[in-house]
């Protein structure tokens, strides 16, 4: 075991290379041929399936697992894709368990649903893996259309609009495409490179160029794009963090939970991380839940999330929140920070006030404990980024209003993804809301 100080409490390698492999392995390992066969035997196939009204993307359920019954894996993962052209994500990283898996049949007669969200990466990683295209383009229609953002909204908008015969052009800030894909989903949930893999498949259809390191604000305006191309569509997520709001003289003290998981999933080595050996984590959501998971799998001795709710209002679900505390991470409930100050040491003292309800209201108790910690992280929420210049486009409370076409307040500009006032933060609604505005777009522009 290697224990290397970089700062105060702050170390680096401190686990060797077998136990990292083993901490941020598959979460969630495919189910081969035969386990496949017997998850799939057990879905009721019901008329009406209440599974496919709780899908985002509403994937007929119980046609692709019958087809995975009867063998038939390229037919099951032309239906997920049909809905969902990035079903392979969202087989990994969907909260199933509050989604289709919570109104399967089973589920309410037995407590143990049908494994569909196992059962749709058996079918989309059989057709990655083999290469296999079930749409092909329609005709250029000479149109083209500008996409801003490679997540999932901007990914699975430019795929349908590529699909109708349009020519699309996807800009993306990052490095990278694949968005939170690639940089913002705990490592072990998406593992040998997987993000890559798919933004390969889907652009495999043909009529996307991608251009990377591109963001609006830098040299991309919305007007520049419409004078180039006939719509824009934009899933730019939320690149902005909100402020802790606390009191201190330690203003860098907090750490971007966002940022700490994009870099960990580029770093070539778990063991150049540095991880301190207290962490605490402020928030409630899967963000949070998952930099605490991952901080201990580093090897942080202790990892605390301060919520200041109770457990039924974490965003995160109850599922995610059971497999960070099997990892040893402690989840405190109402409470709240209200002062960080770096201590003689160099550690951080994060002050917490214990809430409550009162009136209907979150307040403050005026009671407080202390916590002493080498790292803290920030979950509390995002917002759009400072540097993304949209325009005249209409934003509310830090997110696009959009219409029920998802178009914006310009009528030639359409959003989707967590950007979006309708967003849910969720993988599988972004795919969804990227899939309806091209649809929306393609009929304005055949109109």
């Amino acid at each position: 075991m290697v224990d290397r100080y970089l700062e105060d409490g702050i170390i680096e390698g401190r686990l060797d290379d077998e136990a990292y492999e083993q901490n941020f392995a598959d979460a969630h390992p495919p189910l081969d041929q035969h386990e496949a066969a017997v998850a799939a035997d057990r879905c009721y196939f019901c008329y009406d399936a209440p599974c496919v009204t709780a899908c985002p993307t509403a994937i007929d359920i119980p046609k692709f697992i019958r087809q995975i019954s009867t063998g038939n894996l390229d037919g099951s993962a032309r239906t997920i894709f049909e809905q969902n052209i990035l079903g392979g994500m969202c087989a990994r990283v969907c909260p199933t368990e509050t989604l289709c898996e919570q109104a399967c049949v089973r589920e309410t007669a037995e407590g143990k649903p049908v494994q569909i969200g196992l059962l749709q990466r058996h079918a989309t990683d059989h057709a990655m893996q083999r290469g296999a295209q079930y749409f092909a383009r329609a005709a250029e229609t000479g149109k083209s259309v500008a996409v801003v953002g490679a997540g999932p909204a901007g990914l699975a908008c430019a795929h349908r609009l590529a699909m109708k015969g349009h020519k699309v052009v996807v800009h993306d800030s990052n490095p990278k495409a694949g968005g939170l894909n690639e940089y913002g989903i705990a490592t072990y949930k998406s593992v040998d490179q997987f993000a890559q893999h798919e933004v390969d498949y889907v652009t495999a259809i043909g009529g996307i160029s991608i251009v990377n390191d591109s963001r609006l604000g830098a040299g991309l305006t919305i007007d520049g794009l419409l004078a180039d191309h006939d719509a824009v569509f934009l899933g730019i997520g939320l690149g902005g963090v909100n402020a802790l709001g606390v009191d201190g003289d330690a203003d860098d003290a907090g750490t971007n939970a966002v940022d700490f998981i994009a870099g960990l999933r580029q770093a070539d080595s778990f063991a150049t991380v540095p991880v301190g050996r207290r962490v605490m984590v402020i928030g409630g959501g899967m963000t949070a839940i998952d930099v605490a998971t991952q901080a201990r799998l580093l090897g942080a001795q202790e990892v605390t999330i301060a919520y200041r709710r109770g457990q039924e209002n974490m965003n995160a679900s109850s599922a995610e929140q059971d497999q960070s505390s099997s990892k040893g991470v402690a989840i405190r409930h109402w409470m709240q920070p209200s002062a960080v100050t770096k201590t003689a040491s160099g550690s951080l003292a994060v002050k917490m006030e214990f809430t409550a309800m009162s009136g209907g209201k979150l307040a403050g108790t005026g009671k407080f404990q202390t916590f002493e910690v080498d790292q803290l992280f920030t979950a509390i929420g995002q917002t759009l980024a400072s540097g993304d210049e949209i325009g005249s486009i209409v934003v509310e409370k830090g997110r696009i209003q959009v219409n029920d076409e998802l178009q914006t307040s310009n009528p030639s500009v359409w959003a989707g993804g967590d950007c979006v006032a309708a967003g849910e933060d969720l993988t599988v609604t972004a795919v969804a809301q990227g899939r309806d505005a091209a649809e929306s777009i393609h009929a304005a522009l055949t109109a």
